[in-house]
């Protein structure tokens, strides 16, 4: 066997070392990014736990004469509120595109036949664009009209912030009379309530 020979293997061996140790330090960044991962989902989860944990429901029944407005739609229609009287009005404040329960929320609202039962028209209002949100009622079924708001309507129902987001509405609920006053406002921080139990809220306190 020539040293040229044993050479030329030393190198393959060398070479296959080199392979070997490359792809275990491939699999141990792997290793860690996965861990890192994780550990940062983990992180999320808790502190949306944390937050829905600390966070309780607030709820007023302080009556007043609700603000007026109107607001383009979804559809490429407007809305104003004073021309809705004679019947009863939830508006429904919510976070918009990118919070999936908020949608799913109003989807699920649409399929409660006691809110046509009972005359009551649901209203959800976003600081959205209609393109913005028109993507998440395509993708969990919400059909209603959303109302576009730059804010001002928000802000006079005190809607802003009251959420996991400043600068935005929360998830929230107002209930409004056919004579146009403002019985009931409710703040889910939780991003959910049973269509049902909204249901109950409004009805108990029309009759």
């Amino acid at each position: 066997m020539t040293s040229t020979t044993l050479s030329a293997k030393d190198r393959l061996r060398h070479k296959h070392a080199e392979e070997k140790a490359r792809a275990q330090a491939a699999a141990s960044k792997a290793r860690r990014r996965r861990i890192l991962g994780i550990c940062a989902l983990l992180a999320v989860v808790a502190a949306a736990v944390y937050a829905l944990a600390t966070s309780g429901t607030a709820s007023s029944e302080e009556t007043r004469r609700a603000p007026d407005f109107t607001l383009p739609t979804t559809a490429g229609t407007t809305v104003t509120l004073s021309e809705l009287r004679g019947e009863p009005v939830i508006l429904y404040f919510n976070e918009g595109a990118g919070c999936a329960s908020c949608t799913v929320q109003m989807a699920e609202i649409e399929k409660e036949p006691g809110f046509a039962e009972a005359d009551i028209t649901v209203l959800p209002i976003v600081m959205n664009t209609a393109e913005q949100i028109r993507l998440d009622m395509q993708r969990y079924g919400a059909t209603t009209p959303y109302l576009l708001d730059d804010g001002t309507v928000s802000e006079a129902y005190g809607t802003l912030g009251t959420g996991m987001h400043p600068g935005v509405p929360g998830h929230g609920f107002v209930l409004i009379d056919a004579q146009g006053n403002q019985l009931w406002q409710g703040d889910y921080p939780s991003m959910w309530l049973e269509p049902a139990q909204l249901l109950k809220e409004a009805t108990s306190r029309l009759d």
